[in-house]
């Protein structure tokens, strides 16, 4: 079933919507939740709560993209999750992850100081739309979806060590970016 009317029957109120949601995408929201939590439990019940938000917030959105709506609101509940879990205590795979982002961020005072979210995420997205493909796909997988580099290369078919330059690379470039749109110390 496409996703526009998959999104016909969520404004229909058609607990139909739910089933073909799950039959489409559940093993995409599952390896998200999965990823970030890293338990097989924790991740089945994300997966179960994105569809009771996604039902609930359909009627007041109509997203132009289901699967990129779908993945950020498990993304969410996914991190929220874990955060609760854990009060602050990250898994190793987690920790290596945000540090590596922590980075790019490290200089941005702005971040604590209440900015807003949406300009820096409008930001990153510009940054990321700039990007060829397969260097996209790397920070996405890595920084969204929360894959590890060894995963990354082989499913690419690339050189660990690769992956981590192509990473380090547009992390500098996305400094970059964000200090000149204002996210830096020069703001």
């Amino acid at each position: 079933m496409e996703d526009t009317d998959i999104i016909e029957l969520y404004w229909s109120r058609s607990q139909e919507a739910i089933r073909e949601t799950k039959k489409k995408y559940d093993k995409l929201c599952s390896h998200i939740a999965d990823r970030i939590l890293n338990s097989r439990e924790d991740a089945e019940e994300c997966v179960q709560d994105t569809y009771l938000a996604v039902w609930n917030r359909i009627p007041e959105e109509r997203p132009s993209y289901f699967r990129a709506f779908l993945c950020k609101i498990t993304r969410n509940i996914a991190m929220d999750r874990l955060d609760y879990n854990l009060a602050g205590k990250r898994s190793r795979q987690q920790t290596i992850s945000f540090e590596e982002l922590e980075e790019t961020f490290s200089d941005t005072p702005n971040l604590t100081e209440g900015i807003e979210l949406g300009e820096l995420t409008e930001q990153i997205n510009v940054f990321l739309e700039q990007l060829p493909a397969k260097q996209r796909r790397i920070l996405v997988r890595r920084y969204f979806f929360m894959d590890p580099v060894v995963q990354i290369a082989a499913d690419m078919n690339m050189n660990i060590n690769s992956v981590k330059s192509i990473l380090r690379r547009e992390n500098r470039k996305l400094r970059a970016h964000l200090r000149k749109g204002g996210y830096g110390d020069d703001r």
